[in-house]
């Protein structure tokens, strides 16, 4: 396998381990970060790029896409993980939570896509094949009453799926991975993993490997999309 691959959010967590994973897999990684973390100098010596990106405004997102414009004349894919969790909360006003959610989950995708069609053209035409996969949320279907904007612009975002899926055929396929837990944090305690596993038919947290494979699955693929691709361990068959 080969081509360029950009993880938007790849610095941590399950962006992270997917940028090990498909940089062993033979792509040419670059990820986005918006924070300095101990954890880029092993992703760069590993081979893995890292560009500092912030798509909290428009101007931002901008440059970062003019940045990537200028040092890359294909992609093979785009794979937007980066992500924000801001909730409702008497501490932060309504405007502005909806604000934080919309411009990562929305704006920026929306902006990247129209502005990589060119490139991702370039790599269907030189690999054969390519791909821009939203990470969106399984709260997308059911709604959130903590998160209400988070689980609205990830169903905006869903939705966009659609819409591009449609724009970019047959050149680029266009999907979407709507996980539920796939990895908790060392700070969760058992009475929340406890809690989290009432939620649904299958143990939750299988880790990072079930997304990863997801990706590679969709990325492999030649006859998928405008695909959303629920890895939810049965929530929205819990009912007890």
């Amino acid at each position: 396998m080969s081509g360029n691959i950009l993880i938007t959010g790849g610095a941590q967590r399950f962006g992270r381990e997917l940028a090990f994973a498909l940089h062993d897999a033979g792509y040419s990684v670059t990820i986005t970060y918006r924070h300095q973390r101990d954890s880029l100098t092993e992703m760069a010596d590993a081979g893995i790029s890292c560009i500092q990106a912030d798509f909290s405004d428009a101007d931002r997102t901008s440059a970062f896409i003019n940045k990537v414009c200028t040092e890359f004349s294909a992609l093979r894919a785009v794979i937007h993980n980066a992500s924000d969790w801001l909730p409702e909360s008497q501490k932060n006003a309504p405007a502005e939570v909806l604000k934080a959610n919309w411009v990562v989950h929305v704006q920026a995708p929306y902006m990247i896509n129209l502005a990589f069609e060119e490139l991702l053209a370039a790599g269907a035409q030189h690999y054969g094949m390519a791909d821009i996969i939203h990470l969106t949320d399984y709260v997308a279907e059911r709604g959130s009453s903590k998160h209400i904007a988070y689980a609205a612009s990830k169903a905006a975002l869903h939705n966009m799926t659609l819409s591009f899926a449609t724009k970019l055929a047959p050149a680029v396929k266009v999907n979407s991975i709507a996980p539920a837990l796939l990895m908790f944090r060392e700070s969760d305690d058992e009475v929340y993993r406890k809690r989290v596993e009432n939620k649904s038919l299958l143990p939750p947290g299988p880790g990072a490997r079930e997304g990863i494979e997801a990706v590679q699955l969709l990325l492999n693929s030649k006859y998928i999309t405008g695909r959303n691709l629920p890895l939810d361990g049965g929530r929205q068959l819990k009912t007890g």
